[in-house]
């Protein structure tokens, strides 16, 4: 049983990009949004956006007249797609239910599920416009039931793109900026005069949107530490290299270090794809980002079995994983690290992104070992609640709890238990002293 690469990416030491510039260049920016707010905010659109409109949050008539450019058959397909998204979250959401339970007689505990008050959604549009990202965000958001959803994107071309904020708009964004980069995600986490806070973030974006996110973590929650996008394809002899090859170019298009695996067990298809992205890389239009994405960070991992396939895809922990083999099932029920799976040769990651209804903010650079992708429940906190209500309980809970917390050292918290157990149990404790057991004091 052998493992072999028939391409390989560039070493893992040596993706390791130097991050020091980014992470300087980010603090800077955000502490300059802090200290002088909108004038920042401003300063760095003009500067990386060359954008400068009187507000850059659109109101309700800016708002109609973009939607009013897209064609009735634009309109419809966004609508369509975001429909799926909402389908789905519902269906999660009402999987999501509060619980209570008397687990002793007189003890009553439970949770609640309450949505995040507000969220701050980026969409990111500088190279492409990504429409679908609304509907992951705002729409999905909106299921969850978070009272005020902040939206914002940069300017595509020097414009809004009308898709972008009717997708926005469609899917329940309370507020629409058109704003990017560092100064959209200062402004949502950190607050302006013309802004107020949110609590969470969410949203893809480009380095230093992921770095302005790590650094505001704490400070407001976020959806994901996101990297480049990335795909993977375990596939065998039942499909063939230009399924393969456009379903792995498919994503390298992406950006220029955007990972890219094949996984398979077969030579024939293995050498077959590579051809095949060759050929391919001549005829498609985004071909320049795709070819260098290919070239660094591109992989042909040749496997003798499927439990070897299995292996290699857990340890990569891919965000997209399709799988084209005569046992997807079997991938489904063992695979246990990855973004999001796609299943057989009629599913693809394009339309995983775009339309059919699962949420397309996953895990990268191996989170999908830890955490699963963006949906409603993240946008929901699971809060617990506790209720005594007989005196019987509070005395024997308070019993416990005394002799439990002088074990830590605890006297403080020790006395919070015991003068329950004097006032409902009728025992006369000492202060500071730990209360006897059941079967003793009787």
């Amino acid at each position: 049983m052998t493992i072999t690469h028939l391409k390989r990416g560039k070493p893992e030491d040596a993706r390791q990009q130097d991050d020091a510039q980014t992470r300087a260049t980010v603090e800077a920016i955000l502490a300059d949004i802090e200290t002088r707010g909108d004038a920042a905010v401003r300063a760095l659109s003009e500067k990386f956006d060359s954008y400068s409109p009187a507000s850059f949050r659109l109101s309700q008539g800016e708002i109609d007249a973009l939607i009013a450019t897209l064609s009735e058959q634009e309109v419809a397909d966004i609508r369509f797609a975001q429909a799926q998204v909402v389908r789905f979250a519902e269906a999660q959401r009402a999987s999501m239910t509060d619980v209570e339970v008397e687990t002793l007689p007189g003890v009553i505990l439970g949770h609640k599920t309450i949505p995040v008050q507000s969220v701050g959604c980026y969409v990111p549009g500088g190279k492409f416009p990504m429409v679908a990202s609304a509907h992951m965000s705002v729409a999905t958001a909106k299921v969850a039931g978070v009272p005020r959803i902040v939206a914002c994107t940069p300017p595509f071309k020097g414009q809004p793109n009308a898709a972008v904020i009717a997708a926005m708009h469609f899917g329940g964004a309370d507020e629409i900026w058109v704003l990017g980069g560092i100064q959209a995600v200062g402004a949502m986490a950190l607050g302006t005069e013309s802004m107020e806070p949110v609590h969470m973030l969410v949203g893809p974006g480009n380095a230093f949107v992921a770095e302005a996110k790590r650094q505001l973590y704490g400070r407001v929650g976020i959806d994901l530490f996101a990297g480049p996008t990335e795909t993977m394809v375990i596939a065998d002899d039942t499909v063939d290299a230009e399924l393969c090859a456009t379903d792995l170019l498919g994503q390298a298009e992406h950006g220029y270090n955007s990972p890219a695996v094949l996984v398979t067990n077969s030579r024939r298809l293995a050498e077959g794809t590579l051809s095949e992205i060759d050929r391919l890389l001549t005829i498609l239009p985004t071909a320049d980002t795709a070819r260098a994405s290919w070239q660094d960070y591109g992989e042909v991992i040749l496997c003798d079995t499927h439990d070897e396939m299995l292996a290699v895809a857990n340890d990569i922990a891919s965000e997209h994983v399709q799988v084209m083999t005569d046992r997807d099932d079997w991938y489904l029920d063992n695979m246990h690290s990855y973004g999001a799976l796609f299943l057989g040769p009629r599913t693809n990651v394009a339309n995983g992104d775009k339309v059919i209804g699962t949420n397309h903010t996953l895990p990268t650079k191996k989170a999908g070992r830890y955490t699963g992708g963006l949906w409603v429940g993240k946008f929901l906190k699971t809060h617990s609640y506790q209720r005594i209500t007989t005196d019987e309980a509070a005395a024997e809970i308070g019993a416990y709890g005394s002799r439990l917390c002088l074990l830590e050292g605890f006297a403080g918290h020790a006395e919070q238990c015991n003068i329950r157990v004097r006032r409902y149990g009728g025992v006369a404790l000492p202060y500071g002293g730990a209360a006897a057991p059941k079967q003793a004091a009787e």
